[in-house]
This record gives C-alpha cells, structure tokens and sequence, in this order.
C-alpha cells in the first residue's frame, strides 16, 4: 500500500549506542543543473525531493528529451554557482549565465527517462547559451514544484516518495571508505586516484570521531541513516543501489572520457541485486526530516538491514 511521506512520523535522534554505525556528514553536493557540475556546500535545506535545488533545472534537446554526460560530455565543464537570488553558471569560453531562482518563462512537457513531466523553459537566452557551448540546439527547463515525479515503488517499498529530474530517486549517498578502497584499487593497478565528484553522490558519509571506522559499502547495508539537525531527526532510506553508466569515466576536469573507472568496478562491483550492474553508492528517499537543515559534521547514526 502506498502511504504518504508526512504519514510517517520523524524518529526522535536515538543515543549512538543503539546504532550499529556511527557516522557523520563528511561532504554534501548539490547538482542544480542535470548532468553539470555539481556545488560543494557546507549546509543545504532537506526537501521531500531531496536537497534543495539539486536537479531543478535539465538540458533538453529540441524535442524536450534530456540531455547528458553520457552524449555530451562537455556538460560537465558547466559549473553552477548558487547565490541567493540566482544560479550563475560558468563555461569555458563564455560569459557568466545569471538564472533567477524566483523566474520562469512558459511551461513545457519534457523527457527524463521514461518519464514526461511538467517544467518551465527558461527562455531564449539561456537556450542560445547552452546551444552555443554545446554545439547544437539544446535549451534550460526548470522542474515544475507542482507536478508529483514519483520514484519507483517497487523499490521504495511501496512509499511514494518524490524526486525532480535525478535519474529516478532523491539522493544519492555514498561513503569516504568506498572512495578510499577503490583509490587503493586504482593504485594497486598503476592508475592514479579519482575523486568523489566522479561518483556525483548527495551526501558523502565519513567516519565519527571516536567510533568504529566505516567499512567500505557500509551505506550499502543499512537500513535507515539517521541523522541529528538542530530540527530533529532526518531519515533517509538507502533502497536502491546505484548502477553506474560511463559518467564516472568523465573526468570533470577536463571533461575526457577513459575507461579506468568502470573498468576498476568490473573487478568487483557487479551487483547481483540489479541483475549484475556495476554498483557504487545508494539511492536514498526520505522517510522524515522535511525542511531540517543538513550540515557537514551532523552524526549519523544507522543499523544494518536483515532481510
């Protein structure tokens, strides 16, 4: 049975020696725009679709079909700035594009997937922008706040929990000691270390000062991450793990693709739970802790799952 996530009432914060894992947040990225690079910040305001602002705004070609790193990997030179009235977003090569947070010009229907969802165009001269650098007609959407994109149920375990234009869920987390150990691959193999951006998680988990050390695909494990705002307890739900296409083979740098990356994860992270797909990192939805603040160094306290 679907239930609503305002239904499920938020878990007081339980004392640390209840949870199986002790964990703070490490690293949290926000990626306004599908598919561009993302924005490290210390703080961000939980929302029923994830962290705020991440995914609001997409790429869609003439047609109104999404636009990736996957066809155009210069997608990932774009690099937003949030500021409190507008997105700046910068490019090699071009002028500064200002975005209004509070602006939008007509409503559209466009392609994410599978799914058409209702969003806003951000007209022309944001068009001409990203069709300029991109090198074909390309045009900025805004997510429309109205229309309800739901993520898969049968994941979810039948709750109806919201995402904008991610890939299908709304959050992506992932831990320092999944990084670590794939960086001891990569150098054990002669091929130098990537960073976490590679991976484009929401919320990055690291170790507690004075606790048990992260075991890598630890987030992978558990069943509920709580963590302890100054609002209260959030809870985000890991159930989904992520299946990763070539993205992670982009270097965000330089926006060169090789194929270290996915190559290093065919060693070890075929994932019998997504029929064999390489897996790195958890899609999460939140169960409670709508409008509670986020903010590196938050503890974050989880048990292991038992099925």
């Amino acid at each position: 049975m679907s239930h609503a996530l305002n239904d499920i009432p938020a878990a007081a914060a339980a004392d640390s020696t209840s949870f199986d894992l002790n964990a703070v947040i490490s690293r949290l990225y926000v990626y306004p725009v599908k598919s561009c690079a993302g924005v490290q910040v210390q703080d961000v305001l939980l929302t029923e679709t994830g962290l705020e602002f991440d995914r609001a705004w997409m790429v869609v070609d003439d047609k109104g079909c999404f636009l990736t790193q996957r066809e155009l990997p210069r997608m990932a030179l774009i690099k937003p700035q949030l500021r409190h009235h507008d997105m700046i977003l910068r490019a090699p090569g071009m002028l500064a594009l200002h975005i209004a947070l509070d602006q939008v010009e007509e409503p559209v229907r466009v392609q994410v997937w599978k799914d058409e969802v209702q969003a806003y165009d951000m007209g022309p001269i944001a068009a001409q922008w990203f069709s300029d650098f991109l090198g074909r007609t390309a045009r900025l959407v805004r997510f429309d706040p109205e229309h309800k994109r739901v993520c898969n149920t049968e994941w979810t375990g039948g709750l109806e929990a919201l995402n904008q234009f991610s890939d299908g869920y709304s959050l992506l987390v992932l831990s320092e000691a999944s990084l670590a150990q794939f960086n001891e691959k990569l150098a054990a193999a002669g091929v130098a270390p990537v960073g976490m951006e590679r991976f484009r998680p929401n919320l990055v988990l690291g170790d507690a000062p004075g606790a048990e050390g992260l075991a890598p695909h630890d987030e992978d494990r558990v069943d509920l991450l709580q963590i302890a705002t100054e609002q209260g307890s959030a809870q985000l739900k890991p159930v989904k793990p992520c299946p990763r296409c070539p993205i992670p083979n982009i270097d965000p740098a330089t926006a060169i693709s090789s194929p270290e990356v996915n190559d290093m994860l065919q060693t070890y992270r075929q994932d019998p739970r997504v029929n064999g797909a390489l897996t790195f990192g958890m899609n999460a939805i939140v169960l409670a802790g709508i409008d509670h603040q986020l903010k590196v160094g938050q503890a974050v306290g989880a048990s292991y799952r038992f099925e």
